[in-house]
């Protein structure tokens, strides 16, 4: 992997870094997060997106973030120590959908080459489990249970539904998988509130950092609800274009500003490697 160099920082350095020393000379500097909001997780997301901001070629077989950004060891070794940190990591149906059928929301899947560096540093972090719990977001239930998350031992799902959705999880088995939980929650036009999701996160998981992996629709409902606290993004060095007759998702959809109410953001980190830019915003308050 190319060296990660810090180029830009308003991050006040600790006393007492949170990184261990192998994971800091990796990422170029040190990671930490502030405690939670009173009530509500704290909510990081993480998308890589083309320079003309293109989360998904749309394309059979191409639709994952690694065709943006071109497999790039820097984002996924990122990727992965972002999933390290966090107590659960939420996706959306398509989300699931775009990715291979043995795909796992764990760090070591994404980076396995940093594999015993995650787990070293997980292992030292406060009331954290050996895997972050993975949190499915889907009004329809239209998930393939027979995929690589549902029946992974030490993998703990929770799948966020409708009850039309529970009602289709339930006919296709998902009662029989052991370390799966499924949560029906009201929903006007299938459309599953964000305060809802951190609600059961929060009573039933006692999550309190949370990482936003998309897509891009159930990103700009958190987005628009107040609830993104951070965006990594990662910045790949190439044009991915649109036509009309095969829309390409951008990094929000679903959901539009104004002038008066887009969220603005502050720059955080600028990391560089190679070509690639890896930037960390906050919200601004």
């Amino acid at each position: 992997m190319d060296s990660i160099r810090t180029l830009f920082s308003a991050e006040t350095e600790p006393q007492q870094p949170c990184l261990p020393e192998e994971l800091r000379g990796l990422y170029g500097g040190d990671l930490r997060f502030p405690e939670p909001p009173i009530g509500r997780p704290y909510v990081f997301a993480n998308f890589v997106t083309t320079l003309d901001g293109v989360v998904s070629f749309n394309m059979a077989g191409r639709s994952g973030g690694v065709s943006v950004s071109g497999a790039n060891e820097g984002d996924r070794f990122i990727m992965g120590l972002l999933r390290a940190s966090a107590d659960a990591v939420v996706v959306g149906a398509a989300t699931v959908g775009a990715v291979s059928r043995g795909g796992l929301w764990t760090a070591e899947f994404i980076y396995p080459p940093a594999k015993e560096l995650y787990t070293r540093y997980r292992a030292g972090l406060p009331r954290k489990p050996e895997h972050p719990l993975i949190v499915v977001v889907t009004a329809r239930g239209s998930l393939d249970l027979n995929r690589a998350i549902f029946r992974t031992p030490g993998i703990r799902v929770a799948i966020i539904t409708t009850d039309r959705g529970r009602e289709k999880l339930v006919a296709a088995g998902s009662e029989q998988l052991a370390s799966t939980r499924v949560h029906a929650l009201d929903a006007a036009d299938d459309r599953i509130e964000p305060g809802a999701i951190l609600e059961v996160l929060t009573r039933e998981y006692q999550v309190r950092h949370l990482l936003h992996e998309g897509g891009p629709t159930l990103f700009g409902g958190f987005l628009a609800s107040g609830f993104i606290d951070e965006l990594f993004l990662t910045l790949a060095p190439q044009i991915a274009g649109r036509v009309n007759e095969r829309p390409r998702p951008g990094l929000v959809e679903g959901t539009a500003f104004t002038p008066a109410t887009a969220p603005w953001l502050s720059l955080a980190t600028a990391k560089q490697a190679g070509s690639h830019l890896y930037l960390r915003y906050r919200k601004q308050t």
